[in-house]
């Protein structure tokens, strides 16, 4: 990981300013690892704080220091900046030895066990013009779970330090038992096993000025000694080895293409393709990826200004971070199975070895972050596939929603994850199953009410003679802007009285639906 290596003098910087500019620059500008760039200051000054990021006042007190770092420990890792206020205004360390001291000895003296933890001092000019300097912690991420003097445990979550329960505890001792698999040694493995070559294009590509057998041996402990004898930690081969399906025969993608809308066996076999992906991560991402898109069908409808609009059956962002999650938080200790991505005419599920992990659940995925391995999903951080932490998954939920599609669903047996994404023809076909007239007997084949060529108002108000969803709206009108469908018709209709919401006290609500008044 990318630190501060020397004393770095900086201009003067009074006030946090929001940048967007920044903060909307891809990864690679913002730091070779992905993390903070701890060398610009100014930068320092004018970042949001994130999950691994975070300022601090010189003034803070120990046992609060304690629990931030307690926090990035247990989670991700991160930075903690002191001599910076929240609002971005350089007021330094300097005159405050005493306290300073103090803050330093934090790891060892509040922490339990104690924090590993890599301390620069930086140079700078304070806000009054002054030289003056900041405290830079680098925090790292930690196998064990650790707790302050209270026995208090926290884990950072965005930007914030979050105190955890009984059973978050527990859930979190077990989440690091399995966490740290690719810090396992690989039996037998030699350095005959990396790809050099590769290594060496990536320490190119992340800045770094030695040679790719000083990386693997003076970073992240890729290559460790042991009674003499070097040894090669599995992190090391999944994301370097020649050939990593020699030690870890199922760490690989399979996709399944399924002709119909659901898996049959036997006589009934409906499988159409068949296809696995192997070698390094950043080749089986790259290959399942691009194979993926190859299988993506693309929808073509008259749209409302007379213009053939062509939109794909699911956004591409979402089924991209389908697949990126999965490789990147798979559980590698589980060897009987492999990451299977299994393609249906109504929808696309991606199964992958192991749970959600840490304290993750499907109703906070949006917001709470944890790697089960940090060193792949960095890697994976750089070639810009995982996005900033937590983030890949809202933008998913988001473009779903933007798109007219439902939420991704998400299922945990015993040792799988299991993550479905809807597609248009999903959508469809529920329309279609709402529209049935009660009037159908079970020996009836049913009727789907026809649509008739009326103006949109006119047709969303025959449509809504029952109770209808943006969603189910957004594809009766082949439409594909949900903003635009509130704004140019449901909004005006509602205001007319000829239309009215089934909550209308919660307009945003996921449950809305809209009906004929």
């Amino acid at each position: 990981m990318v630190f501060v290596k020397a004393m770095v003098s900086q201009g003067r910087f009074c006030r946090r300013k929001k940048s967007k500019k920044f903060l909307q620059k891809p990864i690679k500008e913002r730091g070779s690892d992905g993390m903070v760039d701890t060398n610009n200051i100014g930068e320092l000054c004018i970042l949001t704080e994130t999950q691994l990021f975070d300022r601090k006042s010189a003034r803070i007190d120990p046992k609060t220091l304690a629990n931030l770092i307690i926090a990035f420990a247990n989670a991700d890792g991160g930075d903690a900046i002191i001599g910076i206020e929240d609002d971005g205004t350089i007021t330094g360390i300097d005159g405050q030895d005493k306290r300073i001291n103090d803050l330093l000895r934090v790891p060892l003296d509040y922490c339990a066990p104690s924090v590993s933890v890599d301390s620069k001092v930086v140079s700078c000019t304070d806000a009054k013009g002054h030289p003056n300097h900041i405290l830079i912690m680098h925090v790292f991420p930690s196998p064990q779970v650790h707790a302050n003097q209270a026995d208090e445990v926290y884990l950072r979550i965005g930007d914030k330090s979050k105190k955890l329960n009984f059973d978050q505890r527990l859930q979190l001792l077990y989440s690091k038992g399995t966490r740290f698999f690719e810090d396992t040694p690989v039996l037998n493995a030699t350095i005959d096993d990396i790809d050099l070559d590769f290594v060496a294009n990536y320490t190119k590509k992340i800045g770094y000025g030695r040679s790719a057998m000083d990386y693997l041996r003076s970073n992240k402990d890729f290559i460790t000694m042991r009674n003499g004898t070097e040894q090669i930690i599995s992190a090391a081969i999944l994301l370097f080895g020649k050939n990593p399906q020699r030690f870890f025969p199922r760490a690989r993608v399979r996709f399944i293409r399924y002709d119909g809308t659901e898996a049959k066996v036997g006589t009934e076999m409906n499988v159409i393709k068949d296809v696995l992906f192997d070698g390094k991560i950043l080749d089986i991402v790259q290959k399942s990826t691009e194979f993926v898109k190859s299988q993506i069908r693309e929808h073509t409808f008259l749209g409302k200004d007379g213009l053939f609009v062509t939109i794909p059956e699911l956004p591409e962002f979402c089924w991209t971070e389908l697949i990126v999650n999965a490789i990147a938080h798979r559980d590698y200790n589980i060897t009987g199975t492999d990451i299977q991505i299994k393609m249906f005419d109504d929808h696309m599920t991606v199964e992958s070895p192991g749970q959600l992990p840490g304290l993750v659940r499907s109703n906070n995925m949006r917001e709470m972050h944890f790697s089960r391995n940090p060193k792949i999903v960095e890697f994976l951080h750089v070639y810009e596939y995982v996005k900033e932490f937590g983030e890949g998954v809202d933008r998913m939920y988001r473009e779903m929603e933007d798109a007219g599609l439902p939420d991704p669903e998400y299922h945990v047996s015993s040792f799988m994850l299991y993550a479905t994404l809807k597609n248009q023809k999903w959508v469809a076909m529920h329309q279609q199953t709402k529209q049935v007239t009660p009037h159908d007997t079970p020996h009836d084949t049913p009727q789907v009410t026809p649509q008739v060529n009326f103006s949109t108002e006119r047709k969303i108000l025959e449509f809504c003679s029952v109770p209808r969803s943006c969603t189910e709206l957004l594809w009766h009108l082949k439409l594909s802007d949900r903003k635009n469908l509130r704004t140019k018709y449901l909004n005006p209709l509602i205001s007319s009285g000829k239309l009215k919401m089934t909550i209308p006290d919660k307009p945003r609500s996921k449950q809305q639906k809209y009906v004929k008044a």
